[in-house]
């Protein structure tokens, strides 16, 4: 594949890219929209990330001597309020760099901007991911993205409106495709109304009087098609923020549309639960998605 946007990436990248997780600008020509008078990124003591301004992908190079060439974006959850970047996206990338997946975890742009900035911002990471696989030794056909609570919503929508034109800002990468080639989601919000419907995260994402169109479009459940990607759903019955019958929904539309999904729903865990221990088999759901990865070929050694 042509590297489109090559030398876009190469003023991005610092130049101790190989040396570590390296933090690339999402949109090193100007971020669509900007709002300087917002100020900087704003990260607390806790590992949340707040005020995003300017959209990023940091780089967690895959734990072993060969990377497999697998390629997982990771989106924090936070409600589009605030991102669990440290639980949800630092964590993540450490167990997926020990499966030989190289990480990416974005810092994607919330309420202060709402719709469709986040879109924006995860269909332009996987691009841009796309565009630079040689360079991040992954495969342009092995990536996917991973979402937790509205991360998770964030994840579904690039699975689903990957092509839609409010994804495009009329860049050079715009050419290349957005379609993840597999998504994980972590307890997501899905539905952006009815009962199972987290009210906060969709008055961040579109306003507390969002027009119908926006609803419709932003709920990933009714925009399934036959060509959105395999899908690994986790949840819990304990989730008492962002009800289980979320993921149930988004399961039921790909069953509809045949597209391969499996989906464990455990019966321990609140909301948020990431990577903790002591919540009965729910814990020991980086096994199941393991085995997930593995049975889909995304642990191979890539030819």
């Amino acid at each position: 594949m042509k590297a489109i946007g090559a030398g876009l990436l190469a003023t991005a990248l610092p130049p101790a890219f190989g040396a570590g997780p390296a933090v690339i600008p999402l949109w090193p020509e100007g971020v669509p929209g900007a709002r300087p008078e917002l100020g900087p990124n704003r990260v607390d003591e806790d590992g949340r990330t707040t005020n995003i301004t300017e959209p990023t992908l940091t780089v967690y190079p895959a734990a072993v001597d060969r990377p497999n060439g697998t390629a997982v974006i990771i989106c924090p959850g936070g409600g589009y309020v605030r991102q669990s970047t440290r639980r949800e996206g630092e964590q993540y990338a450490h167990w997926l760099g020990t499966l030989g997946i190289t990480s990416f975890v974005l810092t994607y742009r919330q309420q202060e901007f709402g719709h469709p900035a986040p879109l924006r911002d995860v269909l332009r990471a996987v691009r841009l991911v796309r565009s630079q696989a040689a360079r991040f030794k992954v495969q342009p056909d092995r990536i996917g993205v991973m979402g937790s609570s509205a991360g998770g919503h964030l994840a579904a929508t690039a699975g689903t409106l990957y092509d839609h034109p409010l994804g495009r800002t009329g860049a050079e990468l715009d050419k290349v495709s957005a379609r993840p080639d597999f998504l994980m989601l972590m307890y997501p919000v899905i539905a952006m109304e009815g009962p199972a419907v987290h009210a906060g995260s969709r008055k961040a994402l579109l306003g507390g009087s969002p027009k119908a169109a926006d609803v419709e479009l932003m709920s990933p459940e009714r925009q399934v098609t036959p060509q959105t990607p395999p899908t690994l759903l986790i949840h819990t019955q304990a989730d008492q923020a962002v009800p289980v019958e979320n993921s149930i929904l988004f399961y039921q539309a790909l069953t509809r549309a045949k597209v391969p999904a499996e989906m464990y729903l455990f019966e321990q865990g609140s909301h948020g639960m990431g990577m903790r221990d002591g919540l009965g088999t729910a814990s020991i759901w980086p096994r199941r998605a393991e085995e997930w990865l593995r049975a889909r070929g995304l642990l191979d050694q890539a030819k």
